[in-house]
């Protein structure tokens, strides 16, 4: 088995984490945040240095600082975008979301592709996850499992001693609480937790010690 190369990009005024998933030659970008130029150049760079070609853009959900760098990604590489399909009330809206903290954006003129609770669609091979639909935080929103390897991207679910804001649009906390507890507290405690926002962490650690959701 190849083993993923991992890029993290901590962008924009969210200090957000971009992740870059490169293997084969072949690369995934989850949830792009960037907000300008030079956060964006970093994409670049990584892709030159790992000799990858962008495969696609995958998004855990469809808040504004998940998708602040799609515009610019895409007019550079016309790859696909893959959202769950379940509430697409954030996508049809980014420049309304954009134009409340400030940023002129446009809206979004193509439709993402589906991407359902199960296996992740032959069209992104060789990047194999188990997606799991775990919303709370957003009505879109999935956590990406790759068991092999050992990591979850989970997005705005679950962080360091932290948990996904459920203040905005249909955000439920009691929602929330039941997807960390039913999809990500049953793998195994050794599973690195890369989150949407902070430091990385474990599931172990945040079963034994995260103050919102603790393992019971």
């Amino acid at each position: 088995m190849t083993t993923t190369t991992i890029h993290k990009f901590t962008v924009g005024p969210f200090m957000e984490n971009t992740w870059l998933l490169i293997k084969e030659g072949k690369a995934l970008l989850v949830d792009p945040g960037f907000s300008n130029d030079s956060e964006y150049a970093l994409l670049g760079k990584a892709l030159a240095s790992d000799n990858a070609t962008l495969l696609a853009v995958v998004l855990t959900h469809a808040h504004v600082d998940h998708v602040l760098g799609l515009e610019a990604v895409l007019h550079d590489n016309p790859v696909p975008v893959y959202l769950h399909p379940a509430d697409r009330y954030l996508w049809k809206n980014f420049a309304q979301q954009a134009a409340l903290f400030g940023f002129r954006r446009a809206g979004f003129s193509l439709d993402p592709l589906s991407l359902n609770e199960g296996s992740t669609p032959e069209a992104l091979k060789p990047f194999d996850f188990e997606v799991l639909y775990t919303p709370g935080h957003a009505p879109d929103h999935v956590s990406l499992v790759q068991e092999e390897e050992g990591y979850v991207l989970s997005g705005d679910l679950l962080f360091e001693s932290g948990v996904g804001r459920t203040d905005l649009y249909k955000g439920d906390a009691a929602l929330l609480e039941r997807s960390i507890r039913e999809k990500l507290y049953g793998l195994p405690d050794s599973m690195r937790v890369l989150p949407g926002h902070g430091a990385e962490t474990t599931i172990g650690r945040e079963k034994r010690e995260n103050p919102f959701v603790r393992e019971r």
